[in-house]
């Protein structure tokens, strides 16, 4: 995929969230890296987050402006 005609400084910084607490933490990893490296080759800001070892919170105190959401199962997919 490739963004096109898109300046992607007005994108901000982007967490890619992945990894958690459910049952497919390892599957989210996997998808959040790939979405991770996609992001980064088109010179998104993004950052990996994993939520399992942050706080939420956290999203707003280190300035996050996006959030690309590749969590699975529980507390992902489920909302």
């Amino acid at each position: 995929m490739r963004i096109e005609n898109t300046d992607v400084t007005r994108l901000g910084k982007v967490a890619v969230l992945m990894g958690g607490h459910s049952a497919e933490r390892e599957i989210s990893l996997m998808s959040g890296r790939g979405v991770l490296a996609a992001l980064l080759s088109q010179g998104v800001d993004a950052h990996a987050f994993d939520p399992a070892g942050r706080d939420l919170n956290e999203l707003k105190t280190d300035g996050f402006t996006r959030c690309f959401i590749a969590l699975h199962g529980r507390f992902g997919e489920d909302g």
